[in-house]
């Protein structure tokens, strides 16, 4: 598995509307887009920084998995997302066959078009991973 880069920080936040002028007015960035991801129950915003994006993760229901990380944790890092350059689906056979409890068993797809799959954290020391590439 090749990784090119982080891709995005994904960061659990309670409301998209609250959080999102700390990172333009205080911090400098510029929220360039804005999404509902309806099969995730979340709405996300995301910032650029050189080449890593921050991904805000708001739950747009009780279900979401983003909510359930909310209660139990309250805001905060949520998950870290490498890019791969051979694929996820080869990624994943990979970290499978090297022990790594996988989330997803598959490639799906997530915000911005990115085909993802999420690593177990319990596989990787305490860090939820997500391993992604651009869709095709």
């Amino acid at each position: 598995m090749e990784l090119t880069h982080i891709e995005h920080l994904g960061i659990a936040v309670k409301s998209l509307e609250e959080s999102i002028p700390y990172y333009e007015n205080v911090l400098g960035l510029k929220c360039y887009a804005i999404e509902e991801v309806a099969d995730q129950k979340v709405k996300t915003a995301f910032f650029k920084i050189g080449q890593t994006k921050i991904e805000l993760l708001e739950p747009t229901s009780p279900e979401s998995t983003i909510a359930g990380f909310l209660e139990k944790r309250g805001e905060g890092i949520h998950h870290m997302a490498f890019a791969v350059a051979d694929g996820v689906a080869n990624a994943l056979a990979e970290v499978e066959e090297k022990g790594i409890r996988l989330i997803d068993k598959a490639p799906r797809r997530g915000a911005e078009g990115l085909d993802i799959a999420f690593l177990h954290p319990k596989s990787t020391k305490g860090v939820l991973t997500e391993l992604c590439e651009p869709g095709k």
